[in-house]
């Protein structure tokens, strides 16, 4: 499942934050990320580094721990595997993958998930695309008024 979106902000300082900011996050995209820890790995912007995300999603609280699995700085890519949460009583698997790329005098924002559900009866996680992008908009404003 994909969404796609143009965000104003160039494409390199897209990726930077969300590559080397996630700290930041709760400040950046208040709307829908409350808090973000780092609970294992050497820094926030470390593959492998594992983190502890409070967000909102369809209106709701959810936690989750995803691990910043792959980065490909040359192609503005970053592979979030998740590792424990509410999403993952629905899903075997779930993978976020964030694409940047430059388009014009901004950027177009990728976001692919890949998900295994746990049975036929688990609906697609619209509201998770919403949120993703939703996210996305709000970093955007953010790093154009900075």
């Amino acid at each position: 499942m994909e969404c796609q979106l143009e965000i104003k902000s160039s494409a390199d300082k897209f990726f930077d934050a969300y590559k080397t900011k996630a700290q930041l996050m709760p400040k950046m995209a208040n709307q829908v990320v409350r808090d973000v820890k780092l609970v294992e790995g050497s820094g926030w912007d470390s593959e492998g580094s594992v983190r502890q995300w409070y967000f909102v999603a369809g209106g709701k609280l959810e936690t989750c721990k995803e691990m910043m699995d792959k980065v490909d700085d040359k192609d503005r890519t970053i592979v979030y595997k998740l590792v424990e949460g509410e999403i993952m009583k629905a899903f075997k698997s779930w993978n976020s993958i964030l694409n940047v790329m430059p388009m014009g005098e901004g950027s177009l924002v990728k976001w692919t998930m890949e998900f295994e559900k746990q049975n036929d009866d688990v609906p697609d996680p619209v509201k998770y695309g919403e949120f993703l992008t939703t996210w996305a908009k709000n970093v955007d404003t953010y790093l154009l008024n900075v």
